[in-house]
């Protein structure tokens, strides 16, 4: 079966560095690249004000050579790179989710033309990390040089938060530690001590550095089974107290890549959790979101 990696595209800077970030992603892991741009159809603010003489025809014009300088830029320095792409009409989240049906990753740009420069993380990247079918990339503007860099041996972190159901986000972030060669960062922050089973009540005082010890404890528990199904990736464990978003956020400054887990679903408002939501905002380095 032929593994497909899709990548959002808007014609922004953001969107070209998400292409750029996906060809090196499907480079790696043998795929197909398909790039996705959604067409931007008349819908004016002013509902007297008539759509220009051939809106539809110049704008569809101008999206597909976007899409092919996309589809030179994703070959760069990647020559036998099969890449698709694809023009869609509508919502451009909505094309993304659907063209994800089947795809083992779906890559998007942390902003892309809309919202405003306060957003640091746009409406179709947030749409998309809440609703796709499968693991979600978010690409942040590039780093300096010798920063992390997309797909090469390096740091791979994983955000362990020590509450049952992460099997899914473990699998992943060891195959990926794998599949580059990397070492992989188990990071857990805690501000208070984790419950071990359901029912369980928060002390109201604790020793910080005993309780410290008891969530390294947990965390090495969680990671024990991993390690022998994957005993050729390096892992180090990085236990901190507090807010696990700040820590998570400092851990991605010189990381190849993050991984999270969300338990968001599907729904009329669904949400990300508050970690997930401020570390996409705000990490530096590439993120990759799995439904767990």
């Amino acid at each position: 079966m032929t593994r497909t990696i899709v990548v959002g595209f808007d014609g922004s800077e953001p969107s070209l560095d998400a292409v750029n970030w996906a060809g090196r992603e499907a480079a790696l892991r043998d795929a197909t690249l398909h790039i996705v741009h959604a067409v931007a159809r008349w819908t004016p603010d002013v509902l007297l004000v008539p759509e220009p003489s051939g809106w539809d025809v110049e704008a569809e014009a101008a999206a597909r050579r976007q899409l092919e300088e996309a589809a030179l830029r994703a070959r760069a320095g990647r020559p036998h790179l099969p890449v698709t792409t694809d023009l869609a009409a509508g919502s451009a989240a909505e094309a993304l989710i659907s063209a994800a049906e089947e795809a083992d990753l779906l890559v998007v740009g942390s902003r892309g033309r809309g919202g405003f420069t306060a957003l640091l993380l746009g409406s179709v990247s947030r749409h998309v990390a809440t609703r796709a079918p499968c693991p979600v990339a978010v690409v942040p503007q590039p780093r300096p040089a010798g920063a992390g860099t997309a797909a090469g041996a390096g740091t791979v972190v994983v955000g362990v938060s020590g509450q049952p159901g992460q099997d899914d986000l473990l699998d992943f972030a060891f195959a990926e530690a794998a599949l580059r060669h990397a070492t992989l960062r188990a990071v857990h922050g805690w501000l208070h001590p984790s419950a071990i089973a359901p029912g369980d009540m928060q002390p109201l005082v604790y020793d910080i550095e005993t309780v410290g010890e008891q969530e390294a404890l947990l965390l090495g528990q969680i990671l024990a089974g991993w390690r022998e199904k994957y005993p050729d990736v390096r892992l180090t464990q990085h236990v901190a107290h507090g807010h696990p978003a700040e820590i998570l956020i400092r851990a991605s400054e010189d990381a190849d890549l993050l991984i999270l887990g969300t338990h968001a679903r599907p729904g009329p408002l669904p949400a990300l959790g508050g970690t997930v939501h401020a570390v996409l905002h705000h990490a530096r380095s590439p993120i990759i979101v799995v439904r767990t």
